[in-house]
């Protein structure tokens, strides 16, 4: 198959490198230059729980290229930069093909679709990676645990979805259609909640932060604000026991460091009000109290003054 992926940052990288190595033609987007530079001179690296992978017939550059003909695009971008990268897409890709965005956070499908027919599009959870871009063309993660796609509308059920779902299975990732992709995102979100805001402020990586007691006590707060938040927008939770969901989740992930944190050191705009952020307004239409979420976001937009995306 033909698979464009638009923003190779760590997760990105990952989804390239790998659709690569099983035989599909990749187009990689990206506007780091060193990084694309490296990726068509060298390949790209990388190294996880399966060992060493590395692509070397990705193409890839700093410019949209005519998209026209990919059996499926993958927009793997920072959520604050995702509505930049669809209104570039839009008029340079098939839209008859399915447009897949996997994001951290709240709020990425309502951004798709304010540009992008809603017919073939899929929202995307991915699970447990841990990965970080340690240099232009290398990436490390910690697990590699699943991939879960949703589509928006039903409309994509049927051989266009296996197509999608057979081509990243033949990749190595573990692969799972869910009808309710929203409930998978808010349990995602949690888990973020938990680690990527607090893990920030505190400098430290997950490990380090479900091992300090009280640095753990701040972090479950915050996710117990956006708990009582699903709960009253009627997300229908897999778990009643959220405090073990997300410390058995911390502990597979192990001293991997959050994205936002990894912003958060080389002073780059954080996705914190698609995660953290995104609770406090959400819970005023409840009359939930937000204080630890509130607390984070402050912090972080005052350390964010003056930084670029």
């Amino acid at each position: 198959m033909k698979i464009a992926v638009i923003g190779t940052g760590a997760m990105g990288s990952i989804y390239a490198a790998r659709f690569s190595k099983a035989g599909h033609a990749v187009i990689a987007i990206d506007i780091w230059k060193d990084h694309v530079d490296y990726i068509n001179r060298n390949g790209l690296l990388i190294e996880g729980p399966d060992g060493q992978i590395i692509a070397k017939n990705i193409t890839a550059s700093t410019k949209i290229l005519d998209l026209e003909g990919c059996d499926f695009y993958i927009i793997a971008t920072k959520a604050l930069n995702l509505e930049e990268s669809v209104k570039s897409l839009k008029d340079q890709i098939d839209l008859n093909s399915p447009i897949i965005t996997i994001q951290n956070g709240l709020g990425a499908g309502d951004i798709v679709l304010k540009h992008l027919p809603k017919n073939n599009i899929i929202l995307g959870v991915a699970e447990g990676f841990g990965a970080s871009l340690t240099a232009p063309g290398h990436v490390t993660h910690t697990a590699n645990k699943k991939i879960r796609l949703g589509p928006i509308s039903q409309k994509m059920i049927g051989k266009k979805l296996d197509n999608v779902v057979s081509a990243w299975r033949s990749s190595g990732l573990k692969t799972e259609i869910y009808e309710n992709i929203e409930q998978l995102i808010w349990e995602k979100l949690l888990c973020n909640v938990t680690l990527s805001g607090p893990c920030s402020i505190f400098s430290c990586n997950v490990k380090e932060l479900f091992n300090n007691e009280e640095y753990w006590a701040f972090a479950l707060n915050c996710m117990q604000e956006a708990y009582s938040v699903g709960l009253a927008k009627g997300i229908p939770f897999s778990f009643k026991d959220p405090i073990g969901y997300v410390s058995d989740f911390a502990k597979r992930v192990g001293s991997a460091k959050p994205s936002m944190l990894q912003d958060f050191e080389t002073k780059r705009k954080t996705e914190i009000d698609f995660i953290n952020g995104a609770i406090p307004p959400l819970a005023a239409k409840y009359e939930i109290p937000t204080p630890f979420n509130d607390h984070v976001c402050k912090i972080i937009h005052n350390a964010e003054k003056g930084v670029e995306a």
